[in-house]
């Protein structure tokens, strides 16, 4: 269940590592990810963070309310680690109308959760568990990719598990938004476009509904487009995570929605210029 650290090598171009030179941090060793002439990469180091319940003892972590978190550490790179962080954040937060700071304070907030349960609840044999993940998908000149997921049960019948991403413009240093990547206007054309590839997936008929209360439960029974989505060479990736837009059997919803299908609506330098056939 919980997820494995591998290691990484930075490949920089006209530069080879010896073997034994890197340094490893925590639960992670410096690296990256990118193809043969790619310019500009960003090195990171992967880190653990672990945070138990004071009434764990000296049990395993597999008998006790715990939170477990990884996420890449970018050399120099505040802005990006803090995106990655409060992403992360927005994902698994448990603490309503408040904000969380960073992870001990995310993990302060879900372990103060568990014990507000037992509380209520003494003779409860549950326990807790956020089992969170962050790491590089992809990363080039122009673009770096990181998913962040995981899985976090705090009560009732069934855990839960979640995807996000977090989209970065190396250059730029921000992250990247879709009107970053479309003309003006581009919502509705774009909409159009994801709908007719949804319905097709699903195949759904044109006039088949999207809101029937056990299928799908689109709001106001119209198609619309999560702001979850990742950028790969192929497309735009939507992702509905689960209670979405479908009920938690049916699990989560991927859309991909190829540049092909909305070449129109791009602008010629974005980012993503280089996937354009």
């Amino acid at each position: 269940m919980y997820p494995q650290f591998k290691m990484k090598y930075i490949k920089n171009i006209g530069l080879l590592l010896i073997a034994g030179s890197f340094a490893a941090c925590n639960a992670g060793v410096q690296g990256n990810k990118q193809s043969a002439g790619t310019k500009d990469t960003l090195a990171y180091t992967y880190k653990a963070f672990k945070q138990r319940d004071a009434d764990c003892g000296n049990g395993p972590d597999s008998t006790c309310t715990i939170v477990k978190i990884s996420y890449p550490d970018f050399d120099g790179k505040k802005t990006l680690n803090d995106s990655v962080t409060q992403s992360f954040i927005k994902l698994f937060a448990t603490n309503a109308g408040k904000t969380d700071t960073g992870y001990n304070q995310l993990a302060d907030n879900f372990i103060g959760t568990y014990k507000a349960f037992k509380k209520e609840q003494p003779k409860s044999t549950l326990i807790f568990l956020l089992d969170g993940h962050a790491k590089v998908l992809k990363q080039d000149s122009d673009i770096l990719t990181v998913e962040i997921s995981g899985y976090s049960y705090n009560g009732g019948p069934h855990g839960i598990e979640l995807t996000s991403y977090v989209n970065w413009d190396a250059k730029a240093n921000k992250s990247i938004a879709l009107r970053d990547l479309f003309v003006a206007g581009y919502q509705d054309k774009l909409n159009q476009a994801a709908e007719q590839i949804f319905r097709k997936n699903e195949a759904l008929k044109d006039t088949a509904t999207l809101n029937n209360g056990r299928t799908y439960f689109f709001k106001d029974k119209k198609f619309s487009l999560p702001a979850n989505y990742l950028i790969t060479s192929e497309g735009i990736q939507f992702l509905y995570n689960v209670y979405t837009i479908k009920p938690y059997a049916a699990g989560k919803t991927e859309l991909l929605v190829p540049y092909a299908a909305i070449k129109i609506l791009l602008l010629p330098n974005s980012v993503v210029k280089n996937y354009i056939k």
